[in-house]
């Protein structure tokens, strides 16, 4: 069964919320506004989701808190925002069938800005989707909306519980999952399968010992300029553009 929440991407605050509600690209499912949550705000948020026959739900403030996750930016009001494009991994794979494709998946990154511009950039590229863990990444909230100008809502996300699940279901699947990693092959000249999988690794740790078990193999983005890393968000474009390059054959 799927869960809301591979389903919406849950929107809190006053000004998100209200944003959500006058982008009328976004399907919005609910509003839940706590019982003590009043002001110019709200009465703006309840009267923009009568104008687009938003249904709204009333609930204590604590019961908004747990359904946004946060305990100190809800202000009293979340949206469900609908995620076309989002869908758990098996979910996913039964739509593909036995077709091609490229994908990126992310291994406990901490940051939700770099998150929100691997989504950006991914979805630019055309990519077949981002593999987003449920556990060990942070959720779907404003700021990463925010470092992916809304692009988060209609990204291809692929939902899994633990990033190990992601990887071995994937393998399952016929994928092959390479590690980004210094030392591996050069991304840029590997021969890749027509089913590939690449992982990108923590800010600051890499990429995690249980994923590297899991792995095909290793490749790496080749730096001749004598820089020793990139910044994860910045490694994740130059793979979701080279993956995509593979893919749909650009350039």
């Amino acid at each position: 069964m799927r869960s809301p929440k591979d389903t919406f991407i849950t929107v809190y605050g006053r000004k998100p919320v209200l944003e959500a509600l006058d982008d009328q690209s976004l399907a919005i499912d609910k509003i839940i506004v706590a019982d003590n949550a009043q002001g110019d705000p709200v009465r703006a948020i309840l009267a923009a989701a009568r104008r687009r026959g938003v249904p709204v739900q009333r609930a204590t403030a604590q019961r908004v808190k747990v359904l946004a996750g946060n305990g100190k930016h809800d202000q009293g009001v979340i949206a469900d925002v609908v995620a076309p494009r989002m869908a758990p991994v098996e979910d996913f794979l039964d739509a593909l069938g036995d077709g091609p494709a490229a994908l990126l998946v992310l291994d406990r990154l901490t940051n939700p800005s770099n998150v929100g511009m691997i989504l950006r950039t991914a979805t630019a590229a055309g990519l077949d989707g981002v593999v987003l863990p449920r556990r060990g990444l942070p959720s779907i909230d404003p700021l990463m909306i925010k470092a992916s100008a809304g692009v988060a809502f209609r990204a291809p996300v692929v939902r899994c519980g633990t990033v190990e699940d992601g990887c071995a279901t994937l393998a399952d699947a016929g994928f092959v999952v390479y590690g980004l990693d210094a030392g591996g092959e050069s991304l840029l000249t590997a021969e890749l399968p027509d089913r590939v999988a690449l992982v990108l690794g923590n800010e600051t740790n890499g990429l995690s010992e249980t994923v590297r078990e899991l792995l095909h193999g290793v490749l790496a983005i080749p730096m001749p300029g004598e820089v020793e890393s990139l910044g994860v968000a910045s490694a994740g474009a130059v793979a979701a553009f080279e993956l995509a390059r593979r893919r749909h054959g650009l350039g």
